[in-house]
């Protein structure tokens, strides 16, 4: 017998979705923010040496005059790792989130093994990649392959199918409803992670009338721990995301409720059958 589930198994509004997203994040947070926290560091000292080609200085690490075109390729650099870290989160979230929808007890050490190593690396180094192309080449693009593309490592984890495609139609159905969600939210957590990432210098600097000398490496340690959270939160916000979508669009509540009834496997109705 299930227990109460931690996720509603409904349509959920774009805000319902993402509260259930942090729902996911406080009952996972140790593997979800730990892992965070290593990839988040890892990507601050890969972003140092492009920083400093650039010149570019703490804590926005704004475009440098005579400098820019090195402020983009790091700027192409960010949104590249970004991208991969997020994907890899995603598998760890989705891990999470089939349980949480069918009330099923979970250990935090047993969302590994729910997790597809292989696969999810392919994905994150092709979605990253990606990202990183299309913000170099024009942010339009990135908002497209962002938000058409990142349910890959969900889909990987949940449906079992692995398929760019397959992402980019669930997140195109009902007018794009995925990808603007998965949009919106990116939006939500880039206005935190500036406020933990840069905000704290601002109000340093007002109050004592000077910047500090030690923001040199204070400021990526700053940007590591706001990463950190948002980026898990965006991987809930994926783990979520595509349940609520199948719920939504594929009768995936009903699958689950049909299955309870006839006392049959629930958690078989998580994979995709085309």
């Amino acid at each position: 017998m299930s227990a109460q589930p931690d996720l509603p198994l409904r349509p959920m509004t774009l805000g319902e979705l993402l509260d259930a997203a942090m729902t996911l994040l406080r009952a996972r947070a140790r593997p979800l923010l730990l892992t965070a926290g290593v990839l988040a560091v890892l990507e601050q000292a890969l972003l140092l040496p492009l920083r400093a080609a650039a010149v570019a200085t703490p804590p926005v690490y704004g475009p440098a005059k005579h400098h820019f075109g090195a402020w983009w390729v790091l700027v192409a650099a960010g949104f590249a790792t970004e991208g991969f870290v997020i994907c890899v989160l995603g598998a760890i979230a989705a891990a999470a989130a089939g349980p949480a929808l069918l009330g099923r007890p979970l250990r935090d050490r047993d969302v590994w093994k729910r997790v597809r190593p292989i696969p999810t690396l392919f994905a994150a180094v092709v979605f990253g990649a990606a990202c990183g192309v299309a913000a170099f080449v024009g942010f339009v693009g990135w908002v497209f392959v962002y938000g058409a593309f990142g349910l890959v490592s969900a889909v990987i984890v949940i449906d079992r199918s692995g398929s760019f495609g397959r992402a980019a139609r669930l997140a195109m159905r009902g007018g794009m409803r995925g990808a603007w969600t998965r949009i919106a939210a990116y939006v939500t957590w880039f206005a935190v992670r500036m406020a933990l990432g840069a905000g704290w210098v601002t109000v340093l600097t007002w109050l004592t009338g000077d910047r500090p000398e030690w923001l040199g490496w204070t400021a990526p340690v700053a940007w590591a721990a706001a990463n950190t959270v948002a980026y898990a939160a965006l991987a809930c916000v994926d783990g979520v995301l595509l349940l609520e979508t199948r719920i939504r669009t594929e009768g995936l509540d009903i699958a689950i409720s049909r299955a309870r009834s006839r006392g049959q496997d629930e958690a078989a109705a998580l994979v995709y059958a085309p």
